[in-house]
């Protein structure tokens, strides 16, 4: 049994910190809403705290998934972050997507003050998150990465070291730039066949044994062709991590101009009121 903290209890951080519970560790939690610590105390049994800094006090591990880099900032290095009360030794793993400069930013004065850091954002969506079968990309020494596997592995499949701090933050990146370009791909022949007056569900079965396959299909293919959206990874967590990849690829050169249209498109989604739904929604700017 480990000594565990989990800041951040939002659609992912909830059923990760569930799957800690289950797998018989000590959790203490935190969350800047109050009410829903309490929701996952009284389901789990979890301790709460009323700050990052009382969560992490006496945690062997500390894990977060919360916004962006402020509210990493906010958690970590404020005078009640978590930073000033951790033990020396123990591990601070980020499941927050930022981008690379905080997540170097963070190990840096993690090291400091001999804390081990882990940038470790994850993919899989929340239905990953609740089913234990998130992707984790992992950035930070070898030391720290194996120390926090074990754990990690209670909701996490595919777990990987990638490189040193920022590394895990640069290929979630690189998903994020990926996943843009295929569900605009897939929202435009998903609209084109129905245009054409195709059976799409058949269609949908027929190419989906081919080499247009992706996950976007198999999982939000159909519920596309229905107008679901009311779920999954919502739009406006999409804008914020395409905003992340763009301005990495100013620095580093990249040219993403795919991406750059998709980020736009995304943005007019959360200016029509459609922040909150699935990134699949990309379709409905074209019907």
């Amino acid at each position: 049994m480990a000594k565990l903290a989990f800041l951040g209890l939002g659609v992912m951080g909830y059923p990760m910190a569930r799957h800690l519970v289950i797998n018989e560790n000590e959790v203490v939690v935190y969350n800047r809403t109050q009410a829903k610590a309490e929701q996952f105390s009284s389901e789990y049994g979890a301790k709460i705290a009323f700050s990052p800094a009382d969560a992490a006090k006496n945690a062997d591990i500390v894990f977060a998934c919360v916004g962006d880099d402020q509210d990493i900032k906010d958690i970590t290095v404020s005078e009640n972050g978590a930073f000033s009360t951790m033990k020396p030794k123990s591990l601070f793993v980020d499941h927050t997507t930022t981008s690379a400069a905080i997540a170097r930013e963070l190990s840096e004065e993690a090291r400091g003050r001999q804390i081990g850091f882990l940038d470790a954002p994850v993919s899989g969506g929340q239905a990953g998150a609740e089913n234990g079968k998130l992707t984790i990309m992992c950035g930070g020494s070898k030391e720290i990465f194996e120390r926090a596997h074990i754990i990690m592995s209670c909701y996490g499949a595919k777990i990987t070291l990638m490189g040193p701090s920022g590394s895990g933050q640069l290929t979630k990146m690189v998903n994020q730039i990926c996943i843009a370009g295929l569900v605009q791909g897939l929202s435009e022949a998903l609209n084109f066949g129905q245009k054409a007056n195709l059976d799409m569900e058949l269609a949908l079965d027929v190419i989906a044994g081919g080499a247009a396959q992706s996950w976007q299909m198999q999982n939000r293919g159909k519920t596309m062709l229905d107008d679901k959206f009311d779920f999954g990874f919502a739009v406006d967590w999409m804008r914020k991590d395409l905003r992340i990849c763009m301005d990495e690829a100013k620095e580093n050169g990249a040219e993403l101009p795919i991406t750059a249209i998709v980020a736009q498109f995304y943005s007019r989604l959360s200016n029509q009121g459609y922040g909150r739904n699935d990134t699949s929604s990309l379709i409905r700017l074209l019907r």
